[in-house]
């Protein structure tokens, strides 16, 4: 009988598949887009050896329980000495659900993970308007997104310990 309830209990057991953490996307797509060429026609008669500004930003928004929206926000500007030949901004979205994970894999989902997965189509959009403003193709190089989000994580601590009061001795 007991060798019975075992053999039974293991195949309950083998039945349910175990739950890890689980990641989800619902949706990905394009939030905001602009493109300005402030000094065209002018700038496409200069030589073009253009300075590549390159900014990079992510915001987090909890939409409901476990469900996030990651926006990544690509800015690239490009200037010729003090003339600014294009200015290319992109916000890249997508909606993530997220099982149950600890905080800290949470938190690394949604700011290295999720950004990561948006960064090729923000590429890909800048590539396009840049184009259509016919300008030279402009390819970004990949990101690291985990090193970002671990020098995030590390100014994070630092400002805590920063702030946590002194004790005298």
């Amino acid at each position: 009988m007991a060798d019975e309830n075992q053999t039974n209990n293991g195949e309950a057991a083998a039945a349910q598949p175990q739950q890890g953490p689980q990641f989800n996307i619902q949706r990905i797509y394009t939030k905001d887009i602009s493109f300005e060429s402030p000094n065209a026609p002018a700038i496409y008669m200069k030589e073009w050896k253009p300075e590549i500004k390159l900014d990079i930003d992510t915001a987090t928004h909890k939409l409901e329980e476990n469900v996030f929206e990651v926006v990544l926000s690509v800015t690239v500007t490009a200037s010729l000495g003090e003339e600014t030949a294009f200015l290319c901004e992109v916000q890249q979205a997508g909606i993530f659900a997220l099982g149950e994970m600890p905080d800290q894999a949470k938190a690394h989902t949604l700011g290295s993970f999720c950004p990561n997965m948006l960064f090729p189509y923000a590429r890909e959009a800048i590539s396009n308007l840049v184009n259509r403003g016919t300008f030279p193709p402009l390819n970004l190089a990949p990101v690291n997104f985990d090193a970002i989000f671990a020098a995030y994580v590390q100014k994070r601590a630092q400002q805590a310990q920063g702030e946590a009061p002194k004790m005298d001795a």
